[in-house]
C-alpha cells in the first residue's frame, strides 16, 4: 500500500490523463508503481521510459536474466512487485 495518494483519472490534469490513457490500457489505470508518480507527470513518463530501457533495451543480459535480477532485488527489499 502506497503512502502517497494516487490521483484518480477524473481528477487528473490533461497531461496526466494522456499518460493514464497511454500507459494504462483499456481501463486507463497504469500499474500502481507508475501511478505513484502521478503528482509529477514528467517523472511518471521518465520512470516508464527508464524501466523500458532497462528491461527491453539492448543489453549483454538476456530478458530472463534481467527479470531474475528484478525478482531478487524485490525480494531483498520486501517488495511485492
Amino acid at each position: 500500500m502506497a503512502y502517497i495518494n494516487y490521483i484518480p483519472y477524473d481528477d487528473a490534469s490533461d497531461e496526466l490523463k494522456r499518460l493514464f490513457e497511454k500507459l494504462g490500457g483499456k481501463d486507463r489505470t497504469p500499474a500502481n508503481i507508475v501511478r505513484i508518480a502521478g503528482h509529477n507527470p514528467k517523472a511518471m513518463e521518465a520512470h516508464v521510459d527508464f524501466y523500458r530501457a532497462i528491461m527491453f533495451g539492448k543489453s549483454p543480459l538476456t530478458r530472463r536474466q534481467r527479470e531474475m535480477i528484478a525478482v531478487v532485488v524485490s525480494g531483498i527489499n520486501d517488495c511485492h512487485y
